[in-house]
Parts: structure tokens; sequence; C-alpha cells
């Protein structure tokens, strides 16, 4: 006889006490049957009409049952009504903004080439398509557009349970591009996700779409098996290095392997010039304890290193920082085991030599902590060594200040850190304009590191727009795509093209008559 399934409980952070059951782990079978389920669901949302209706009604509804969401997320993170308020209206506006994305059509890349006798009367910008074989051939009739992957797998994170979470950006920029998706829930707010899968199942079905478009599982081996399943043609993840790291491992070892788009972690750099420090020390050190402590430094784009220059200014910004942080209340992290790694690596850290804490983070009760932050000689992590732990991410309210004493040990810093989300530079009012001084040497050396380059701003706050790119070299993610904004939804597509085709038989996309009036690229030239 096959043993019960586990059950999935509901767990206050604030007391660490169960509050309910609300589901119960998944088994391989019911992985399958989910799979199968949303599998069979790809065809319904072909139509792009339909889809983006469905996307705009799961945004109405979750808007609708606000109150219920918000006072279920707060009851399993502590996050507080105020983040997560603004964290509910983010997440409808992605799932609204991804309904547009899919109205206007220019996310199917469509690319149009009539035949030709000759090569060499093509246009300039057509000289790339120039046959692979011997000598010159006539171009034959080509036509380009994006299809939909097919099931996408999607990985909630603990620290955005509606934004990151099943009715988050993964998902809404899968639906977008017309593919189901199956979400395994965290485990750290099993009753929310619950609940949002419910509303939006609630919105497929006004459209007359099945409940299979979006699944849930839950529990850790329903999360592997999920992967693994010959049927899930893509992943996104958002979570640690370790646990990324093995789904993404996982991914690759299929019989077929398929792209795993993971988000893993990021140190974030900053770095503050003396320029920067001399001007506004105070407002610098204030505004780093607001990035570092917001959300008691659960964010994933949390500065987690920053240079300062270690002269008065720098002292400066490190007494206003001082301030700032002691003045911050205790919080609560999203599980115990997140707040017993916080407060080993903190331990860690302010063992190592020169390490100093000018405010001590760490446990203050049997559920909070305090926020804080550590000092260290740059020339320490320029060294290597043990040191290197400072160049980790530590999840949670701390962050570490190393002190240059020139801009060589800023770059010897530089030089030891792997990819990252983010990387921000402070200068000063003169440097701003420089087009070739210390502010143009620093964006250079910092650009290779991140996908996101700050000048004179904090990292903490991704908006929701085409040009945002949330995302970076390894680890910070494993491929080159963005999770967040309107180009997140090419993560799901894949190009396919048609060779001369008859008319009747392209789709409709690729008709010369145009009749779904979708943006294009023919002969060379954008159609409106």
């Amino acid at each position: 006889m096959a043993a019960p399934a586990a059950p999935v409980w509901s767990v206050d952070p604030r007391t660490g006490k169960q509050r309910e059951q609300v589901a119960v782990e998944a088994t391989a079978e019911e992985v399958d049957r989910v799979v199968r389920a949303a599998h069979a669901a790809r065809g319904a949302l072909a139509d792009r009409a339909v889809r983006a209706a469905f996307l705009r009604s799961a945004a109405d509804l979750l808007d609708e049952a606000g109150d219920h969401v918000i006072e279920a997320a707060d009851a399993e993170t502590a996050l507080g009504p105020g983040r997560l308020t603004g964290e509910l209206a983010r997440t409808t506006y992605q799932l609204r903004a991804f309904a547009d994305v899919v109205d206007e059509g220019a996310f199917l890349d469509i690319v149009i080439d009539h035949s030709h006798p000759s090569p060499a009367t093509t246009p300039p910008t057509s000289a790339s398509r120039a046959p692979l074989s011997a000598g010159p051939v006539p171009r034959p009739d080509l036509r380009r557009y994006k299809v939909p992957l097919g099931v996408v797998a999607v990985y909630s994170a603990s620290n955005f349970p509606l934004a990151f979470s099943v009715p988050g950006g993964d998902t809404a920029s899968a639906l977008a591009a017309g593919c189901p998706v199956v979400v395994k829930a965290h485990p750290d707010h099993p009753g929310t996700s619950e609940l949002c899968a419910a509303l939006l199942r609630m919105a497929a079905g006004r459209h007359g779409l099945p409940e299979g478009v979006v699944g849930l599982v839950h529990g850790f081996e329903a999360g592997v098996e999920l992967v693994r399943h010959p049927l899930i043609s893509a992943a996104g993840f958002t979570g640690s290095i370790r646990g990324g790291r093995a789904l993404f491992d996982a991914a690759a070892a299929r019989p077929v392997p398929i792209p795993f788009h993971g988000e893993l972690g990021s140190l974030n750099p900053v770095v503050v010039t003396e320029a920067a420090a001399q001007e506004r020390a105070e407002e610098i050190g204030a505004d780093l304890a607001g990035s570092m402590t917001l959300g008691a430094g659960q964010f994933c784009t949390k500065p987690g290193l920053v240079l300062a220059p270690a002269g008065a200014a720098g002292d400066r910004v490190v007494k206003a920082l001082t301030k700032a942080v002691s003045d911050t209340t205790e919080g609560v992290l999203l599980d115990a085991r997140m707040r017993d790694a916080f407060v080993a690596g903190v331990r860690a850290r302010t063992a190592l030599t020169g390490v100093e804490s000018p405010v001590t983070p760490g446990e203050t009760g049997e559920n909070a902590v305090a926020a804080g932050f550590l000092t260290v000689p740059a020339g320490r992590l320029a060294d290597g060594g043990e040191h290197g732990l400072l160049l980790e991410e530590c999840f949670g309210p701390v962050t570490v200040v190393a002190r240059y004493e020139d801009e060589a040990e800023i770059t010897a810093v530089l030089g030891r850190l792997p990819g990252n989300l983010t990387a921000t530079v402070h200068l000063g009012a003169g440097e701003a304009g420089e087009g070739d001084g210390l502010a143009a040497r620093l964006l250079a050396e910092l650009t290779p590191l991140a996908g996101r380059v700050l000048v004179n701003g904090w990292p903490t706050g991704v908006a929701v727009a085409p040009a945002q790119h949330h995302g970076g070299p390894y680890p910070a993610t494993t491929s080159t795509s963005t999770s967040v904004g309107g180009t997140a939804i090419e993560r799901w597509l894949r190009p396919v093209t048609f060779q001369a085709t008859p008319e009747a038989l392209l789709p409709p996309e690729l008709r010369d008559t145009n009749p779904l009036g979708l943006p294009r690229r023919v002969n060379g030239h954008q159609e409106p």
C-alpha cells in the first residue's frame, strides 16, 4: 500500500506555528495528471484575443479579491499589508501589460522576405541571408514568426508571494506567449498559492478556457518530477543558487533538454566615489539603510556589497548608515530556515579577520532578526582567501561596506565578483558629466557584471516596463533573458520559418494580406 501523501501546512512566520493544512504534496502520478491537462489545453490558448481577455480578467479578479489575497499572503509571509498592497498592484499591472503585448502582436517578430531572382540585387540588409551552397542562387520566399514552446513549469519565489509566484511575471508572460503553466507552489505560502490559482482558473473559465491552463502542485519531489516530465517544454525559477542549479542541471540532463530560465542569487555591488561621499554622505548612508533593510533585506536586488572611500567622507557615510540602521525595527524573515541561515551567515562573516560590525545584525528573539552591517578594508577582499565569503549573498537585512584606499582597490574587488542582477555607482555632480574620467571607467567595469546598471540610485524596486531587464550573468541567472518587462515573453517562444509555402497553407500571421493586422518587417521594411 502506498504511503499517504504528506500534508502541506500554512505556517505563521511570526510565531512558527502551523495555521492550517491547505493541500497535500503531489505524487509523481498527480504531477503527470496536471502536466497532461496543461498539455491538452495548449490549443485553447491559440486565440490571441481570448488569452488577452483572460489575462485582464485574472487581473480584475485579483483586484476584486485584494483584501482576501493580501490577508492570506501576510499571514504566511509577515511582509505586511503595505508591502503586499504594492505587490498586488504590481502583479495585476503585469497581467494587464502582457495582455497589451498580446494585442499588439509585435512579440511574434514577423519577418517576410519575398522570393528574389538574384541575391546580387537584394537590399544590403539582406546580405546576411546569402545561401549556404556554393555560388549565387535565387532567394526563396521566406516567412518567419514565433510560436509558443508548450507547457511551462514555474517555480515560485518565497519573497514575492504574488509578483513572482502563482500569478506573477513568469506565469503572466508564459500565458501571454500561449503556453499553459504548471506552478510548483513555494512552501512558505501554500494557502496564498491555492487562492491565486483558483482566481486564475476562474478567469480562464470566464473565457471558455479549461482549468488545465493553470496547474498547481506542492512538494519538493513534485518540483523535481515537474522539470523532468517529457511534456514540460521550458521552466522559470526564482530562488537560491543551490536549488536553481540543481533544477537547471536536471533540465539539461533530460533526454530532450529544455530551456531553464533561473534567477538564482545576486550581491548587487554599489560603488560610492570619493566625490559623491563628500557631497552627500548623509543622504547616501540613509538611503542605503532603507534599501538594504527593505522587506527585512529579502529582496533579490538588495545592495549586499558597498565600496566606499576609506577617508573622512567615507566615515560620514558609515556614521549616517549606523544611525539609520540602528533606528530600523526588527523584522521577521519568511521562515525559520532562512532565519537560521541568516544568523549563521552573519556569525561566519563577523568572525573573519578585519571585519567590524558597527551595528550587529542577528537574531533578536525566537522569530525576529535585527538589521546591521559589517565593514572591512577593501584590500582584504581583493586578496581573496577566506574573505571571499563576504562576496557571497547573505539573504536578510545585512550588507558589507568595503573601505577602499584608491581606484585600484575598487578594480581589484570588482574583478572578483560573479554575475549580478544589478550594479550601482554613486557619482559626484562634476563626475556625472565626464565622458572619459573615473565615472566612465567605473561604468565600463560594472557593465559586464550585471543586467541593470544604475547611476545615483538604489537597486531595490524593479519597474515593470518594456525597457526593463531583470537578469544578469551567472549566477544571477542561468540565461540572458529577463523575468520582468514585456520582453520576458521571449523566453517561451521559438522561431519558425516557412519557405516557399503556398499562401493557403501559411498561418494567418504570415499571409500577404495580413488579415490579423500585425506589425511585421517585409523585404527589409517595417510595416505598421
